[in-house]
């Protein structure tokens, strides 16, 4: 009899436990659909894979999703907004138009419009990056591999490294597939933390469902859906918003004044003529010993003692005859004086 009920209780015990480890599984098959979506779409711009053709569906989904959110409501105005906010055109449509099509015709009018822009502003950095990639790659090709580029949308600034040789032979080309990789894998990276973080809060959170005689799993999907759908949408937004505002940094106008001013203040050395002339053709001479100072030879304008020549002559002895013709040894005659 107690043997019976020990081998009950045991496996109500065991029963329990399977649930407990099946229901885990269960969320963590959502985290693992999940996943698999972030991560293809990250692989997928880290080897470059259909990289052009997923630029594209992301311009297409935030034209799709900022259609979506005004035609609901019939808000042209705020719809012009966010469509120069987050893919820096003009709308394409007018406000006649904006009410009596469909939401597909004008995705796809708003898709053609941005798309298109992105392309120039594209060729236009192109064009403005390959003389500096040219310069490099010609004179100092052999010592770097990569080049790295700064890029801006006006308020964060992300640094590309680009193939030097690469992007040379394409003509800068190759710089805005490796813009492009380098902006989709920061954003992903950026925004798929945040998410993992309102996840865990989400599974805690729905556990008190249980008071509640509700499903906890089953908020748990429908919320993670609503979670994972909002992350896809930021991630496209925040990517389309930067590559088609992205522009390699300027000076500010302030610097530009500094600079200026400093220059303007700053002393400026009196020009010698007769030097300038003399520096062009004069070089460091070095004859054995130390050069004149700076290198250069005394100018002609400055003042020279003129050298006296060195008389070698014989010593005369005291007892040899005295120079003077006289006849009288040296030391009486002349030599008296020395």
């Amino acid at each position: 009899m107690v043997t019976k009920s020990i081998e009950r209780a045991q496996k109500k015990v065991e029963e329990n436990n399977f649930g407990i480890r099946k229901r885990l599984l269960e969320y963590d098959d959502i985290m693992n659909s999940q996943r698999t979506v972030i991560y293809t779409k990250r692989r997928n711009a880290l080897f470059g894979e259909r990289l052009g053709v997923e630029i594209s569906n992301m311009i297409y989904d935030v034209a799709k999703s900022i259609i979506e959110e005004w035609k609901s409501i019939g808000d042209y105005e705020s719809l012009k907004l966010d469509v120069i906010r987050f893919l820096s055109v003009e709308v394409p449509f007018s406000e006649e138009d904006f009410l009596n099509k469909n939401a597909e015709e004008l995705t796809d009018e708003l898709h053609e419009a941005a798309l298109k822009s992105y392309q120039n502003k594209s060729e236009l950095i192109r064009q403005m990056a390959f003389p500096v990639i040219k310069n490099v790659f010609e004179n100092e090709g052999a010592k770097f591999e990569n080049i790295l580029v700064p890029f801006t949308d006006g308020k964060k600034q992300i640094n590309i490294a680009t193939p030097l040789e690469r992007t040379y032979q394409t003509e800068g080309r190759e710089l805005s597939k490796s813009l492009e990789k380098g902006v989709i894998l920061a954003m992903i990276d950026e925004h798929w933390k945040e998410h993992l973080r309102e996840m865990d809060e989400l599974k805690q959170s729905v556990q008190n469902a249980v008071y509640e005689q509700k499903d906890p799993l089953l908020i748990y999907k429908f919320e993670a859906f609503e979670l994972f759908s909002k992350l896809l949408d930021k991630i496209n937004r925040d990517v389309v918003s930067f590559l088609v505002k992205a522009m390699l940094p300027q000076p500010k106008e302030e610097e530009l004044q500094e600079q200026v001013q400093v220059q303007q203040q700053a002393p400026q050395p009196k020009q010698d003529l007769s030097k300038l002339q003399t520096s062009r053709t004069e070089v460091p001479q070095f004859s054995g010993g130390t050069p004149t100072a700076g290198g250069q030879r005394p100018m002609p304008n400055q003042a020279q003692k003129p050298k006296q020549p060195v008389k070698v002559d014989k010593k005369v002895g005291r007892n040899d005859p005295c120079p003077c013709g006289s006849g009288k040894k040296y030391k009486q005659c002349h030599g008296k004086q020395g």
